[in-house]
C-alpha cells in the first residue's frame, strides 16, 4: 500500500467486502443453468436491480436466435435467457467494456445447489467462482472507481450475458456491439490458478454437428442395398482423430465427442449426427482445418455412399497476446504490485468471451474476478477473501487506465 497515491487509497477503502459476500450468497442461491430460463430470468432481474446504483443505464436484452441440431438431424432453434446491459457516459470519447455472465454449468436438476463453508476463508457452491464472484467484484470495482477524480472523463458498457457456458451464441452479437472501438476490456472470469495467476494468450473452439443420411435396407435380406450411417459417421470420427494426430505441434486438437442416430438391430440406419470440438491454437490452425475438412467429408462420403452436411463453425477464434494486450497486462500487474497482489499469466487451454473481444482487436484481460478453483464441478469454491483484492485491482486498474495517478 505505500506505494499507492492518497488518492489511490482512498479509492479502494470503501470496498465492502461483507456486502460482496452477501451478494454472491444471494445470487447463487438461484439455479442459473444455461438452460433455466426461469432462474435466469430472476438472476437478470436481481443484477438489473443492483446495477442500477451506478450512474448509467441499465436494460435488458433480448438474445439472438441461435439454431442447433437434433438428435434427428432437425435444425431447432434453442432458447437463451436475456443478457443485462449497463451503459454508463455513453458519450464519452474515451470507453471501455466489462464483462461477466450469469449462466452456470449446473442445470436445475444438478445436485450441486447449495453452498457449503469450506473453512473460514473458502465457499464452495455453484458460481461462486464461475463466476457470481466476479459479478460482485465488477459491481464493487466500478462502485469505488465512481470515486475517483477521473471517472467523468471517461464511458463503459457492462455486460452479463446468460450463454457463455455455450459459447455465447445468443450474446455473440451483443459481445460484438458493445466491443467495438473500445480502449480496453475485462472479463470476469475466475483467475486460472487459485493464487491468482490471470489466462494470457488463449487458444479457440468451435463446435459442429456433422449429419450423415445413408439409405436404410433390411439387415438380413438385403444388406447390400443400405448406406450405413451410423458405420460413416464412425469412420469419419476416426478421420478427425488422425487430422488431429497429424498435427505434430499440437495445435490442433479435435475430439470427436458423440454420435446420436442408429435404428433397429436388423436395420440398416440411414441416419447419424457425429458432434465434434476443435481447439485451433492459432488462426493458422484454424486455416488448417478449414483447408483439410471439405476432402475428409467427400472423401468418407466416397467410401461409404451417403452425403453428409456440416453444421456449426468457430465461435471463439483463437486469442493471441499482442503488444496491446500485454501492455494492459502489465499495467495489471504494476497495479497489483501496489496493492502487495503479485500477478502472472499463463496461456491457457479453455476459452471465454475474451477470445471474442480479442478477435476485434480490443485488448482484453478475461481473468479479472475471484481467486478460486475446481470449476464446472461439484467441488467448485471460492477464496472469499479475493472478493476485496480483485475488486480494488479492478478499481485501481480502471483509475490508472483513464489517466489516473
Amino acid at each position: 500500500m505505500a506505494t499507492l497515491a492518497p488518492s489511490e487509497a482512498a479509492l479502494i477503502e470503501g470496498i465492502d467486502a461483507p456486502a460482496m459476500l452477501a451478494q454472491v450468497e444471494a445470487w447463487c442461491a438461484i439455479n442459473t443453468g444455461t438452460r433455466n430460463i426461469a432462474g435466469l430470468a430472476q438472476q437478470a432481474a436481481l443484477l438489473a436491480d443492483a446495477f442500477a446504483a451506478l450512474p448509467g443505464e441499465v436494460r435488458l436484452v433480448k438474445p439472438a436466435p441461435v439454431e442447433a441440431i437434433a438428435a434427428d438431424g432437425r435444425a431447432v432453434q434453442i432458447e437463451h435467457g436475456a443478457h443485462m446491459v449497463l451503459s454508463v457516459r455513453p458519450d464519452a470519447p474515451r470507453r471501455y467494456l466489462l464483462t461477466g455472465h450469469m449462466d452456470t454449468v449446473y442445470p436445475a436438476d444438478h445436485p450441486f445447489q447449495s453452498l457449503t463453508w469450506l473453512d473460514g476463508e473458502t465457499l464452495g457452491g455453484p458460481g461462486t467462482a464461475d463466476m457470481k464472484g466476479g459479478i460482485a467484484v465488477t459491481l464493487a470495482a466500478l462502485t469505488a472507481f465512481e470515486t475517483s477524480r477521473v471517472a467523468p472523463y471517461v464511458g463503459y458498457d457492462v455486460l452479463i450475458n446468460s450463454d457463455e457456458e455455450t459459447g455465447s451464441l445468443a450474446s455473440a452479437p451483443l459481445i460484438a456491439e458493445l466491443a467495438r472501438g473500445r480502449a480496453a476490456a475485462l472479463t470476469y472470469e475466475p483467475s486460472a490458478l487459485p493464487d491468482g495467476t490471470l489466462a494470457g494468450a488463449r487458444g479457440g473452439s468451435g463446435n459442429y454437428s456433422a449429419i450423415v443420411t445413408g439409405r436404410s435396407a433390411h439387415a438380413g435380406r438385403n444388406p447390400q442395398d443400405g448406406r450405413n450411417a451410423l458405420v460413416a459417421a464412425a469412420d469419419l470420427a476416426l478421420g478427425l482423430k488422425a487430422l488431429s494426430g497429424a498435427n505434430r505441434d499440437g495445435g490442433l486438437a479435435i475430439n470427436p465427442a458423440r454420435i446420436d442416430g442408429g435404428s433397429a438391430n436388423n436395420v440398416v440406419p440411414d441416419h447419424a449426427v457425429l458432434r465434434f470440438n476443435i481447439r485451433p491454437r492459432s488462426e493458422a490452425d484454424a486455416a488448417r482445418f478449414t483447408a483439410a475438412i471439405g476432402p475428409l467429408l467427400r472423401e468418407v462420403e466416397l467410401a461409404h455412399e451417403v452425403s453428409i452436411h456440416l453444421h456449426g463453425g468457430i465461435s471463439r477464434p483463437p486469442k493471441p497476446l499482442t503488444p496491446e494486450a500485454e501492455k494492459l497486462f502489465d499495467l495489471v500487474r504494476r497495479c497489483g504490485a501496489a496493492l502487495g497482489q503479485p500477478i502472472r499469466w499463463q496461456s491457457s487451454g479453455g476459452v471465454c468471451d475474451g477470445n471474442n473481444i480479442a478477435a476485434l482487436g480490443v485488448p482484453v484481460v478475461d481473468t479479472m474476478g475471484v481467486r478460486g478453483g475446481a470449476i464446472h464441478s461439484p467441488a467448485e469454491y471460492m477464496i472469499v477473501p479475493s472478493l476485496a483484492e480483485r475488486a480494488a485491482l479492478s478499481a485501481l486498474v480502471l483509475h490508472r487506465l483513464s489517466g489516473g495517478e
